[in-house]
């Protein structure tokens, strides 16, 4: 026995060993750490999780292995089986698996609660006692991880306002775990104590003596209001001005014409404008578009009302000529050959004639596929 006690003493050393080669200068000691960097869930979340995956498993093995009662033996069976320590055994070897990172924390939480689990199972569970479901059994009571709702800290103290806690506009610190100090956290619109207050920018809309509502003021209002709408504001943003009859009322930048430097133009928005980019037709503008230009760029010149590229309108006028040239060419090289074999020069015309139809019809519609078939079939036949 000795003898196997030192080899494996001395197998360790030589396994560390060459780790110390591998990893440089790491002393034994840290290579045999426990690796703490797999954050845990806090007490109360544990307990809560397992309770939640222990009553699934009761859920799942409900009916056992049996087929549903239909006599009067497997229903005394299932009685016997539903508080069995069988059963328990099948619900613990399942469980823990529902939440991702859980599963090694759990299995090792239900080692540790191993003799109050079947306190429960054996004893509390089927029992009429006050707080007899796992979760307040367990977790508050028992193991007191976590405290009831509306609770919080070491002592299981109230939260504030309870039972109206925080007027429902906000959340205990601690709830319902054994940290926290009970205090609200409220919600943006609310403020105060016992988040019974408007905050700033928003109004009160409606208040009891258990309810509060706060609502948010109106765009215009630079710091707060006493009721919605333009008109309850206590002072205008910037970009707003003030109305003693319609309250705060958006400010037309746009109507000082300079506003805009270059070639742009204004587009008043609430509190505020912008400046766009006059088309590039335009040599200032007071809009979007060609239609919309003060004076033409250069290079474009004003035809009913819109800015037209004369250069891209040049350049359209040569390519219809060279066009049309094209086309004269092919009829007169057809008449040339018309005068020598009547048969060839038929069938170059109707070729000739195809292609003119074809090309001007792409030319024409533009947004048609280019399907020579159907095309030649349409113009021919007139399907």
């Amino acid at each position: 026995m000795e003898g196997m006690v030192l080899k494996a003493g001395l197998l360790l050393q030589i396994v560390l060993s060459s780790l110390i080669l591998v990893h440089g200068n790491i002393s034994p000691e840290v290579l045999l750490q426990k690796d703490d960097s797999k954050e845990e869930f806090p007490p109360c979340k544990t307990c809560k999780l397992y309770v939640e995956s222990f009553l699934k498993g009761i859920e799942k093995t409900a009916k056992g292995n049996f087929a549903g009662g239909d006599t009067a033996w497997e229903e005394e069976k299932q009685k016997i089986y539903a508080k069995s320590e069988v059963r328990l055994i099948e619900i613990q070897e399942k469980m823990c698996s529902e939440v991702s990172g859980f599963l090694d924390q759990c299995h090792n939480f239900a080692a540790d609660i191993e003799s109050e689990i079947e306190e429960w199972w054996f004893k509390v569970q089927h029992s009429k006692a006050k707080d007899s479901d796992l979760y307040t059994w367990l977790c508050i009571n028992k193991l007191k991880r976590c405290c009831p709702v509306d609770h919080y800290g070491a002592d299981c103290k109230p939260c504030l306002g309870f039972p109206n806690v925080c007027f429902g506009n906000g959340k205990c610190k601690g709830n319902g775990t054994r940290k926290g100090n009970g205090q609200c956290v409220c919600n943006k619109e609310y403020t105060g104590e016992l988040c019974n207050e408007c905050n700033t920018g928003y109004f009160q809309s409606y208040k009891d003596e258990k309810t509060i509502l706060c609502s948010k003021c109106h765009a215009s209002c630079e710091s707060g209001c006493s009721t919605g709408g333009p008109k309850g504001c206590t002072k205008c943003k910037s970009g707003w001005a003030a109305d003693k009859d319609i309250g705060c009322y958006d400010i037309n930048e746009c109507s000082d014409e300079n506003i805009c430097s270059g070639n742009q133009f204004c587009v008043n928005t609430e509190g505020s404008y912008r400046c766009m980019q006059c088309d590039p037709s335009c040599n200032g503008c007071h809009g979007d578009g060609p239609d919309m230009c003060e004076a033409c760029a250069e290079g474009y010149k004003l035809q009913q009302n819109i800015c037209i590229n004369t250069q891209a309108k040049s350049q359209n006028t040569n390519e219809n000529l060279y066009r049309y040239g094209v086309y004269v060419g092919l009829c007169v090289a057809t008449y040339i050959i018309f005068q020598k074999n009547v048969f060839i020069a038929s069938i170059v015309g109707v070729v000739v004639a195809i292609y003119v139809s074809v090309a001007e019809y792409i030319l024409n519609d533009k947004t048609a596929a280019f399907d020579p078939p159907s095309i030649i079939t349409k113009h021919l036949f007139g399907k």
